[in-house]
């Protein structure tokens, strides 16, 4: 089963950029198809290596945080190829 994930990591510190980029950076090398822009990171793939990825880098990023938030919004389909037709 495909998925599309929308992620967007909130480190709550000052100094919060070397966390996110180092999240963004461990997305990018898993091989997966990783989109981002200013606002969000979005993963595409096989449910089971994206949540597997999703499992381990979360809690990588928590931990080199001290307190942060990680919104994340799951689609049950592969929309790494839209685009707006407006």
């Amino acid at each position: 089963m495909k998925i599309s994930v929308e992620l967007t990591l909130t480190p709550l510190q000052d100094n919060y950029e070397p966390a996110i980029i180092d999240f963004i950076k461990k997305l990018r090398a898993s091989g997966l198809t990783v989109k981002e822009n200013a606002l969000s990171t979005q993963v595409f793939g096989d449910y089971d290596e994206v949540m597997a990825l999703l499992n381990k880098e979360i809690k990588t990023a928590f931990e080199a945080i001290e307190r942060g938030l990680m919104y994340v919004k799951i689609v049950k389909s592969d929309r790494s190829d839209y685009a707006a037709d407006f």
